[in-house]
């Protein structure tokens, strides 16, 4: 278009490609193209900053993105509308800088530049929650009232969630009464965060008693809401019951996703139901779907916790076939498997090969591995390990030393 020139490249173009490229994850190349808006005699529009700074929060780029919006600010490159606050106070929220996005929402206000919506307060109180500052939520709530802007059921689910994760059910009970006497309806996120929190406190009977009253108040349960449920049941080791709701899932109408089988998975495999593991495993690939790593390394805890060594090393080998990578969690319930089921030096091995192929390997990797060796008497292997730590750039811990 540019090379032809029949078409004239105005804001709204330029804009659009560099939308496109910061959902590609390239803000870089949106930058480049923001040069040429200046190169080509034409002015930024509101929607362009808001694009750029949306595409730096998206990468991650918190301090290159508080930078653009000062100098946005205070070099007036554009008047910031709603929504330039509303990314910004996500952006900020998001990477865990609460206060940082209060400040925001301050400077929104001031001067009448801009009045915060409902998404702003909102997105602020679900950063304090999920910092556990419940009274500073709470205090934000009170003000969106008093301002006259209206919560909304995101608000208060946010508040619930926090609520319920410190266990302060009575409070929980004040936010759900509040939200009726606004006519707020709770919607299947709100249950869900109930549902959750009661089978993790181990009251199944009060989550059952909740998913009845979301049927009665036309809330379909979905995925989620019979996971949490599954996931209580197995906590409590009760599978038969934990099997009816995924059953229970299926008869509704819903397709059981990949974490409803790794959830039973690896509560069979807690029971030690080895091969009601394995055949529901083997049942994720016939319904077309594909294991995730969290499901590999609960198939692979579970069998290396009944002996199954050779099994566990093929379920590895074909989460790798299937270009899977394993995490963290999976090289430690590996390399604790090898050494718990008699299988020590492959475990040696198989660490020094994870740092030839350049896996970060951390202390707890080797601590799991020295605890190993030690165990079945390799006391010199295991000093040999144990002084090569430093030459890998790691330091020893308590638990390095203790062992």
């Amino acid at each position: 278009m540019a090379e032809l020139g029949c078409i004239p490249l105005d804001d709204y173009t330029l804009s659009i490609v560099i939308n496109c490229y910061c959902f590609l994850g390239r803000v870089d190349f949106g930058f480049s193209i923001f040069g040429g808006f200046f190169k080509r005699g034409i002015l930024p529009n509101t929607a362009t900053f808001t694009t750029l700074l949306k595409g730096l929060f998206r990468e991650h780029k918190i301090h290159e993105a508080q930078g653009f919006f000062k100098k946005i600010i205070y070099e007036k490159l554009c008047v910031p509308d709603k929504i330039t606050y509303g990314t910004v106070i996500d952006g900020l929220s998001k990477a865990g800088n609460t206060s940082m996005a209060i400040q925001v929402l301050r400077f929104m206000e001031k001067g009448g530049r801009c009045r915060p919506d409902t998404a702003a307060y909102s997105t602020i109180i679900d950063g304090l929650c999920k910092d556990k500052m419940m009274d500073q939520a709470l205090s934000l709530l009170r003000e969106m009232i008093e301002k006259g802007i209206a919560p909304d059921v995101i608000t208060y689910s946010c508040l619930v969630r926090g609520l319920c994760n410190l266990s302060k059910w009575k409070d929980v009970e004040k936010l759900l009464t509040e939200m009726k006497a606004y006519n707020i309806v709770p919607n299947v996120i709100t249950f869900n965060i109930l549902i959750d929190a009661l089978c993790k406190e181990g009251q199944l009977e009060g989550a059952e008693e909740v998913l009845k009253i979301m049927i009665e108040q036309n809330q379909k349960p979905d995925n989620a809401t019979y996971s949490a449920l599954m996931d209580g049941y197995c906590l409590q080791g009760r599978m038969d019951e934990a099997k009816i709701v995924f059953d229970k899932m299926a008869a509704s109408g819903l397709n059981p996703d990949v974490q409803s089988h790794s959830i039973l998975i690896n509560g069979y495999m807690k029971k030690m139901k080895v091969e009601a593991a394995m055949s529901l495993f083997q049942e994720i690939r016939h319904k077309g779907l594909t294991p995730n790593v969290v499901t590999y390394t609960t198939f692979l805890q579970g069998l290396f916790s009944v002996g199954w060594y050779l099994t566990a090393i093929e379920a590895f080998d074909e989460m790798r076939a299937a270009g899977l990578k394993p995490n963290f969690h999976t090289y430690c319930v590996l390399l604790n498997g090898l050494c718990k089921n008699s299988h020590v030096e492959e475990a040696l091995q198989f660490l020094h090969k994870m740092e030839v192929d350049g896996v970060d390997c951390h202390i707890t990797m080797y601590n799991i591995v020295l605890d190993g060796l030690c165990k079945c008497g390799k006391l010199d292997s295991a000093r040999h390990l144990f002084y090569s730590l430093s030459s890998k750039g790691l330091d020893p811990n308590v638990s390095t030393i203790t062992r």
